[in-house]
């Protein structure tokens, strides 16, 4: 019998530095954050994570996400796809994306992209800023 797959919703996507994960299972993250200060560019930004928490679907999928120069549409990183399931519309998954020794060539906005089977499920920005 094939179950029929329902698109997932996308409840949260965060931007921190880093997430510690807890004996019982509950994520603590640590810096969350919406720009990057730098003194020049390009800047390398040592360490940063993307949690993306998925539910109120059905089946099995594949997530994606990338980092880009909202000025030039550049690539600047991307995740490996992630395959997931959700057993019922009751069931939650987190993915969680690390990131380390990212080069952003410039100063400005940039996008944070969350995939779902190759296709747009979210994006919003943050901003690469020169530091007082």
């Amino acid at each position: 019998m094939n179950r029929e797959t329902i698109r997932p919703d996308l409840q949260f996507t965060l931007l921190c530095d880093d997430l510690r994960v807890e004996n019982n299972g509950k994520f603590i993250l640590i810096g969350l954050f919406d720009n990057i200060a730098a003194a020049e560019t390009p800047v390398i930004h040592k360490k940063f994570v993307v949690v993306n928490r998925w539910g109120k679907g059905e089946g099995k999928f594949t997530e994606q996400t990338r980092i880009l120069c909202a000025e030039t549409s550049e690539l600047v990183v991307q995740s490996n796809p992630v395959p997931f399931e959700l057993g019922s519309m009751d069931h939650l998954h987190n993915v969680v994306s690390q990131f380390r020794n990212v080069k952003f060539p410039r100063l400005g906005k940039y996008w944070v992209e969350v995939l779902l089977d190759g296709e747009l499920a979210r994006s919003f920005n943050f901003y690469v800023k020169k530091s007082n």
